[in-house]
């Protein structure tokens, strides 16, 4: 049981350090060089890039720190340990970066390519961050303690900072450079969402057969999946029916349903999608 607690932390870690990566090389290479201001902490150091001292890797690395010191003091023990690996391994990698790769300005003359992979990257790295219970710090520090102590809307108002953030970008660079990062806005969340839906993307089968024993048994021992079934009764002939329900990955959903077409092709089949089962074998359940 250790050894499988151990195993499972390894993968997880794992899973959050690629999608650490993933962030930092599209903040490194495609959002802080086209100064795209959209975005939390990235999109705030932008902001405070062009009009103090410092780089925005710098500005990052100082405010993730501080938010997390704050996160410490207002959140304590339920401050997750996930979101602080996280934080820290970003600040460090993109001070890494700026200082092993620096990038002075974009690397292509696409500005509207650069945006896609400046939204896409980080957008699938929180996809896959909040899908196993982190996040990427910041402002969802902000929000955590926003949560707990007020009862203010914070989807809105974490919506209201990176807006205040992008129409910043309009007076400190410039239109197009504003206008590019208010898409980026717009487009960051619907790729969230989008990527944890397919993610999560389950099948979930209503199988009406005359000889069920046969699928059940190929459910429950080569698939290693369980099902729900029952007795039904055909309204036209009222032939006796047997109703098999049960969800499945997607590979293993193209399995049951070629081996219910070789079985019995009389067999009724309906496949629908689904992106959030909870239960045994699948998420949420402890």
């Amino acid at each position: 049981m250790e050894c499988s607690k151990v195993k499972q932390t390894l993968i997880e870690y794992g899973i959050l350090t690629m999608a650490t990566l993933i962030l930092v090389v599209g903040v490194h290479v495609f959002k802080f060089p086209n100064n795209f201001s959209f975005g939390g902490v990235t999109g705030f150091a932008v902001i405070l890039g062009q009009l103090g001292a410092l780089s925005a890797s710098s500005y990052t690395f100082i405010i993730n720190m501080v938010l997390l010191v704050f996160g410490f003091i207002f959140l304590g023990r339920s401050f997750g340990i996930k979101t602080v690996y996280v934080s820290i391994l970003t600040s460090v990698a993109l001070s890494l970066a700026e200082k092993w790769f620096p990038i002075a300005q974009p690397i292509t003359s696409e500005p509207v390519l650069e945006l896609i992979f400046a939204t896409i990257m980080p957008a699938v790295s929180s996809a896959i961050l909040f899908n196993i219970g982190a996040s990427s710090g910041g402002t969802d520090i902000v929000a955590m303690i926003l949560k707990k102590y007020t009862s203010i809307n914070i989807g809105m108002a974490l919506f209201l900072v990176d807006l205040f953030m992008v129409i910043s970008a309009f007076f400190v660079f410039d239109a197009q450079t504003g206008l590019f990062s208010f898409t980026g806005l717009m487009a960051k969340s619907l790729v969230i969402d989008g990527v944890i839906e397919n993610i999560n993307l389950c099948k979930y089968f209503t199988i009406i057969s005359e000889d069920p024993e046969p699928i059940c048994d190929f459910i429950t021992k080569n698939l290693n999946r369980s099902a729900t079934v029952y007795k039904a009764e055909g309204a036209y002939a009222h032939h006796p029916k047997t109703v098999i329900l049960t969800v499945m990955k997607r590979s293993q959903a193209v399995q049951l349903r070629n081996f219910v077409r070789r079985h019995e092709p009389g067999a009724f089949i309906t496949i629908t999608n689904s992106s959030e089962i909870i239960g045994k074998g699948f998420r949420g359940f402890n």
